[in-house]
């Protein structure tokens, strides 16, 4: 692998750098491998790229921030920030009763290995 070094960077950039990593919980090492990362494989805006695979493509194209792709090419989305909390107050004001009348999941693993 290739090393980067970029000198004489104005505080208030590294500053700036160091805090959008912390709220990615990234390192600055990863914050800014996220960011060469987005640069190299988005296309600029109004051009198509012939270089991306269909998944980077729809990833690109649905909702949400594409913030990088695995390994494997996959993407790494982030479509919003809640806390835990707000989730679970969202949950019960959706699911008001609680799920009841289902079969049990040891019964449904019984009966499979029953069947054979």
């Amino acid at each position: 692998m290739a090393t980067i070094s970029i000198k004489d960077v104005p505080e208030q950039w590294a500053q700036a750098l160091r805090q959008r990593a912390a709220r990615n919980h990234r390192s600055l090492q990863g914050e800014l491998m996220s960011l060469i990362e987005r640069a190299v494989v988005e296309p600029p805006a109004g051009s198509s790229s012939s270089t991306m695979t269909s998944t980077q493509a729809d990833a690109i194209a649905s909702p949400g921030q594409v913030v990088g792709f695995d390994r494997l090419g996959h993407p790494i989305t982030r479509r919003g920030t809640k806390t835990i909390e707000q989730i679970a107050a969202e949950h019960r004001l959706r699911f008001v009763q609680p799920v009841t009348g289902g079969p049990l999941a040891v019964d449904i693993i019984r009966e499979d290995r029953d069947s054979r």
